[in-house]
């Protein structure tokens, strides 16, 4: 089985450039920087996500798409993390979209290329356990997404969320997951819902809510973790260094 990994790296990260860094630490050091290259624990997070997949004995190849400008810098930073990859890092520009991005990598993908992962840049605490599970499920059916289950009460509301909107609805946790990140594919079912995507114009916030306009496609959830968390907003760098220890404790 040929594993390519697919890492959409191109986004600006709005939401931590919002704020301005505290005093005397820079935009990257305390997480005001894109979120990406913003740094944990001395390197930035998209280096601490290659290493996991680079660990992970199912993964052959690793694309990574940034934007343009970016190209050189960040494939001269990655090429020593990935030198033990089984395959090659190939690093792409990305589009102004993550859509755009991650069918801008497809186009790189090796021909005999079984399943392609697709997978947050700023999720560098999946775990290899939870990376094997969701691709053996996508060899076995053609597409599976890793998610966990709400703990929290869901409701259905209308009006402004940010503020007077007014409940409509309890939604049942039992028919509820929260989508994580890898989702795995067939290459041939990830390129048709592009395809069709594209076709009408439709954009989706993840790539099973492109695959899942296919017919005669389901996609299988495997059950990932907490720890999972995508580090999007400047107060989740607390936590993400809470894990890093974490990790570096066992």
């Amino acid at each position: 089985m040929k594993l390519a990994v697919i890492l959409p790296a191109a986004g600006l990260g709005t939401r931590m450039l919002k704020a301005a860094p505290p005093k005397g630490l820079s935009a990257e050091s305390s997480g005001m920087s894109r979120k990406q290259f913003m740094l944990l624990e001395g390197a930035p997070i998209l280096v601490h996500t290659v290493r996991k997949f680079v660990a992970s004995p199912v993964v052959h190849d690793i694309v990574v798409a940034v934007r343009e400008d970016d190209i050189d810098w960040v494939h001269e930073m990655l090429e020593p993390e990935t030198r033990s990859l089984f395959g090659a890092l190939k690093v792409v520009a990305g589009g102004n979209s993550r859509q755009e991005s991650v069918e801008n990598a497809l186009k790189a993908l090796d021909p005999d290329t079984d399943l392609v992962a697709v997978h947050d840049a700023v999720r560098p605490f999946i775990e290899l356990d939870t990376i094997r599970k969701v691709v053996e499920e996508a060899y076995t059916t053609g597409a599976a997404i890793v998610g966990i289950v709400p703990v929290d009460t869901v409701k259905q509301v209308s009006g402004a969320q940010a503020g007077g909107a007014k409940v409509r609805s309890t939604i049942s946790r039992e028919r509820l997951v929260l989508a994580q990140t890898p989702q795995v594919f067939r290459p041939e079912i990830l390129r048709r819902a592009y395809e069709l995507a594209r076709t009408d114009n439709f954009v989706g916030t993840d790539e099973s809510s492109l695959v899942e306009r296919l017919d005669q496609v389901e996609i299988s959830v495997v059950l990932g973790s907490e720890r999972n968390i995508k580090i999007t907003r400047p107060g989740d760098m607390d936590l993400a260094r809470l894990f890093f220890e974490q990790e570096g404790r066992k």
